[in-house]
């Protein structure tokens, strides 16, 4: 098959291209290389794709622009598209909301209108488990209440699932949204708090740690993420909405010690607020997964941890 994965060179996408090629599909990744954190771990990503020396193609492009969008689709019969392309980051979103509006919500309506237009049936879009809010009740389900997002970038995740919806509804499209829990591991986005706090660690400089160390988040290993996506491209679904977790919470202390310990150093601790924006708690059931994707995520945060912290050591940056 020809598959189209938006954001390709991304910490996630770049996962989802390999498994595709190394799956002997045909693929080609759409980015802009943006600027939200150094572009070069994008290019290294797509300089690693390339050494697959594997049917893929990358395009420099920005989804907002969809003149671009509607010629890319246009050049290429695409099979089935992984829309996971998205400004990512909630506290950055309080800063930036109509950014966060623009790429988000528009730039998944370039891309279902794009696909429209060319006859692809079949779209697999990235959510967030952000987009379930203070939700009092854990853990999270598909069926809860999703009315109490805390950050334009929780709504943009909701405003593309509803999207995905209304081209189900409307057009017949095969749509499957998946709510993805915290990814971590090799290639991770060098802002998010396990690559952060790994490389502050091991240059014994300070951490900093909003609120008491009480949160807790769902850590989902990136591989395992990648069996939940690759399964989505073997079924038509109609519409549906999948978590995609570890199902297991860990506060944000026993995280911290985890990575103490991986790394044989001890945390210098710069205690901050809670940050507005910030949930105290995300845990996905993944029961629906289980059931109709034969999901069944195999990497524990205990062994998680030590593979993110080889791959560190191996790539220090």
């Amino acid at each position: 098959m020809n598959f189209l994965v938006t954001g390709g060179a991304g910490f996630i996408g770049s996962h989802v291209c390999e498994r595709l090629l190394r799956d002997g599909h045909s693929v080609w990744a759409f980015d802009d290389l943006n600027d939200f954190y150094d572009p070069q771990f994008k290019r290294a990503n797509i300089r690693d794709i390339q050494a697959l020396a594997k049917p893929f193609e990358f395009f420099h492009g920005d989804l907002c622009d969809a003149d671009a969008v509607n010629e890319f689709f246009s050049s290429v019969k695409f099979d089935q598209v992984i829309h996971l392309a998205a400004r990512a980051g909630v506290r950055p979103s309080l800063e930036q909301p109509a950014l966060y509006q623009r790429v988000n919500v528009e730039g998944t309506v370039n891309v279902l209108e794009a696909a429209r237009k060319t006859g692809v049936k079949k779209i697999t879009i990235a959510s967030s488990s952000s987009v379930y809010g203070v939700n009092a009740k854990t853990p999270f389900t598909e069926s809860d209440p999703i009315f109490s997002a805390v950050s334009p970038y929780a709504a943009s995740k909701l405003a593309g699932e509803a999207l995905g919806h209304t081209y189900h509804h409307v057009y017949k499209m095969d749509v499957a949204a998946l709510r993805f829990f915290t990814v971590y591991g090799p290639r991770q986005r060098p802002d998010l708090a396990i690559h952060k706090f790994t490389k502050l660690i091991d240059a014994g400089k300070p951490i900093p740690v909003f609120g008491d160390g009480s949160t807790a988040r769902d850590h989902t290993y990136v591989t395992d993420i990648l069996e939940g996506v690759i399964a989505c491209t073997k079924k038509e679904f109609g519409f549906e909405i999948f978590n995609l977790g570890e199902s297991q919470t860990v506060k944000l202390s026993e995280l911290i010690s985890l990575i103490e310990n991986a790394l044989g150093k001890k945390a210098i601790i710069d205690r901050q607020p809670l940050q507005p924006g910030d949930v105290p708690i995300t845990f996905a059931d993944i029961s629906k997964a289980r059931a109709q994707l034969g999901y069944q995520p195999q990497v524990k945060v205990e062994k998680g941890i030590p593979l993110f912290v080889d791959w560190f050591r191996k790539n220090r940056q």
